[in-house]
């Protein structure tokens, strides 16, 4: 068991506006009876019809957190900069939160620097597969030094997008599409969830070119089934491992709705990964809490105890 946890992973289950992408029937169908076999496969329920409020989800994920020994949680996304803004504001001691807003549109730069200055929010999260410009675009340029210059960590999700009806082709899936910005912007911490999500071996091409890429291990990372050969998490922990080290590897869950809350059968499988390929106790302390601790800047985190 693990106490002390810092989930780097997590997204605020606040109430949404409605999809504004459309899939045909069939692949709706398709889509419904994935999910139905994954939710069998973790045992987790079905997300609650109606939304019962951002303030009851904010009380259920303080309790989530006394209840699973969790000590300090990061969320991604949260319906919009402003309302995470204010969630993470009423308990600085347990949460932090990213900016989250469109990294091609104009003003992105700005929407950072007031994300961060004026709102208090702690880092920045996008998505690969939804760029409309390179990552080196010249007009980034000041996004990426306003990270640079105050180390902030930047999570980008790469990989396959959003399940049946989502995006597996796009110019901006692969890792490597980062490379230039990564290795240029040295002082930024990336991280990269779900181990790549079906892009491993450009991971960790991309972690071997430059000492300030991490992996995060967040959610069911049901792509490695889709491999055309075998993997496990514990083949993923391993070779993170073995190549990337412990002090480059941060524990996410990727929890977002209730019922189900913290997910806490990922944080069994993943340290259930660890200890089968033998990691010391001492650094699973960092992948479970120390890293994370470490790129959020937190005052006096506690100690993860592994017992």
């Amino acid at each position: 068991m693990i106490k002390n946890v810092i989930d780097m992973h997590v997204h605020f289950p606040a109430k949404q506006g409605p999809r504004k992408r459309q899939v045909p029937p069939a692949i709706t169908e398709y889509q419904k009876e994935l999910r139905a076999k994954w939710r069998e496969q973790f045992k987790f329920e079905d997300p609650e019809a109606e939304h019962p409020g951002d303030d009851v989800q904010e009380e259920r994920w303080l309790k989530q957190m006394e209840d699973n020994h969790l000590q300090h949680v990061n969320f991604l996304t949260g319906a919009g900069n402003e309302k995470l803004a204010a969630i993470v504001k009423r308990h600085p001691d347990k949460f932090t939160g990213f900016a989250h807003h469109d990294l091609s549109q104009d003003g992105a730069a700005e929407k950072l620097q007031y994300a961060i200055e004026e709102l208090g929010l702690h880092g920045y999260k996008w998505f690969g597969p939804l760029m409309t410009k390179s990552f080196d675009a010249p007009e980034l340029k000041s996004f990426w030094t306003y990270l640079a210059d105050r180390k902030l960590p930047c999570l980008i999700h790469f990989g396959v997008l959003g399940g049946p009806g989502g995006i597996v082709d796009h110019p901006c899936m692969n890792p490597l599409s980062m490379a230039r910005v990564v290795q240029e912007y040295v002082d930024i911490p990336f991280v990269f969830p779900h181990f790549g999500a079906g892009y491993w071996q450009e991971l960790l091409h991309l972690a071997w070119s430059s000492p300030n890429v991490h992996v995060d291990g967040s959610g069911s990372n049901d792509w490695i089934r889709w491999m055309p050969f075998s993997l496990t998490l514990q083949d993923l922990f391993k070779k993170a491992y073995e190549t990337i080290g412990p002090k480059r590897i941060v524990f996410g869950s990727d929890s977002s709705d209730f019922p189900r809350g913290f997910a806490k059968r990922y944080l069994d499988l993943q340290e259930a990964a660890c200890n089968t390929i033998g990691i010391p106790k001492e650094e699973m302390q960092f992948i479970f809490g120390g890293n994370a601790a470490r790129l959020l800047k937190l005052k006096n985190p506690k100690p993860v105890i592994i017992e």
